[in-house]
């Protein structure tokens, strides 16, 4: 991650984004949690405040997003001596991260880049770090932070060793979530399914009682992609899905077509506008009881605490179907390019992000679970300490396809085109042989 001539490296960093623009930017334990916010200001001493304006670039807008973001932004000003007029958002909500990544790389081609973005560690760093514009943050992570951090999360966050970003939080996406007088009137136990096959016949169940089985959105294609992906796990299993990121697919064949035809069944239960409607519409429909079951990301539950929506008793959640001991994490995280236009306040803010007393604020009110072991558990509710005792239960961690951290964005984004395809044809040969295609 050498730094070169400046010139050079400026020239290097249009060129290379250019590029990637043509492709849609291309190239364990919880336990122990008893930390509280004094050790974070320890951790975070004041810094010089700076006349500079503060540009964070992100995509929570809705719900418990934004109330999260304003909960961290607070703590940072309380922890420093920079003032809340110095920050400005930015927002670029949208396509599951594209209509960010496409404002930054915008930005970074103009060699005008913000402060810091929201992005997804793992491979979604990969174009960024080919065209090297991420500075390097060890110096952050030196100290108690890295042994804090759980070691899963730290991996997403290096580049050949060096830091490059600070995860704040762990989403889970392979849940299953239902609204429980909806499930109850129609005689399904979901914690009595086994596996996604039995799913299909809960859903047939559900039907037959009058309502919506399964709540999705077709309007997009990533809700698919998640969804087919967290299918291949249950149906699967983790290693598999491991093989498949890493491009092993010629005897996955099978498997590949197999979660094909099982989504394409899947999709006679799905909500009956799901070609028009939103993931957060989708979601709306087991809160108002017309649907049982929807698939989503933990932030989903977000918008049932909202509506003071009670867990277990207005609404539930089981690991999805088949994948029990699997934790399929879906990290946020902050990062600092360079040339950075307030590198000492960005330095601060990615610090303070990185400390116990960011994360405890911010993760509650964002349906999350904090990457570090000592964040303290007071503030979290009973749904998110249950996900917190699933993820030290679970053998397997796997990144995400939908959500970037385990395939680099150009083949995420050709995934993404096959599924829109898919779900206009709904052609599982054709779709097997444009998946293999797309990974190998």
């Amino acid at each position: 991650m050498g730094k070169g001539n400046a010139a050079e490296l400026s020239f290097f960093r249009r060129t290379a984004l250019r590029a990637g623009a043509t492709t849609g930017l291309a190239t364990v334990g919880l336990a122990g949690c008893t930390n509280d916010r004094d050790a974070a200001n320890e951790e975070t001493p004041p810094e010089e405040s700076t006349e500079e304006p503060f540009e964070l670039i992100h995509w929570w807008t809705a719900g418990g997003e934004e109330d999260a973001l304003q909960a961290l932004l607070e703590g940072f000003v309380e922890s420093t001596s920079y003032e809340q007029s110095l920050i400005t958002e930015n927002p670029a909500p949208g396509g599951a991260g594209s209509a960010l990544n496409a404002a930054v790389q915008s930005r970074l081609v103009d060699d005008d880049p913000p402060s810091t973005f929201q992005i997804w560690p793992g491979e979604s760093l990969r174009p960024f770090l080919d065209s090297d514009v991420f500075a390097d943050l060890d110096e952050i992570w030196s100290g108690n932070m890295e042994s804090a951090y759980i070691e899963s999360v730290q991996d997403l966050a290096r580049d050949d060793g060096t830091y490059v970003a600070v995860p704040i939080n762990i989403h889970r996406l392979n849940n299953l979530f239902y609204n429980v007088d909806v499930v109850e009137d129609s005689g399904v136990d979901p914690d009595s399914i086994a596996d996604p096959a039995e799913l299909l016949e809960a859903f047939e169940t559900v039907a037959d009682a009058g309502y919506t089985p399964f709540a999705h959105q077709t309007q997009e294609s990533w809700p698919t992609v998640q969804l087919w992906e967290t299918l291949f796990i249950g149906e699967t299993g983790a290693t598999e899905f491991q093989s498949l990121l890493e491009g092993d697919v010629d005897e996955l064949e099978f498997a590949i077509a197999d979660t094909l035809s099982l989504l394409e069944r899947y999709s006679e239960h799905f909500s009956s506008d799901t070609s028009t409607i939103s993931w957060e519409e989708a979601n709306g429909q087991v809160i108002d009881g017309e649907a049982a079951f929807t698939h989503q990301g933990d932030w989903a539950a977000g918008q049932y605490s909202a509506v003071d929506l009670e867990y277990e008793t207005d609404w539930g959640h089981v690991a999805f179907p088949g994948t029990e001991d699997v934790y399929t994490m879906v990290p946020d995280a902050f990062v600092m390019p360079e040339p950075n236009p307030t590198p000492e306040m960005t330095m601060a803010f990615l610090r303070y992000c990185g400390s116990a007393d960011a994360q405890e604020r911010f993760n509650p009110p964002k349906g999350a679970i904090p990457p570090r072991t000592d964040v303290s558990t007071d503030a979290f509710p009973p749904f998110l300490e249950d996900q917190m005792h699933d993820f030290e239960a679970s053998i397997a961690q796997p990144p995400t396809i939908a959500h970037g951290s385990g395939i680099e964005p150009s083949r995420k984004n050709e995934l993404e085109e096959v599924f829109m395809s898919f779900l206009e044809s709904w052609d599982v040969d054709e779709t097997t042989d444009r998946i293999i295609e797309t990974l190998q």
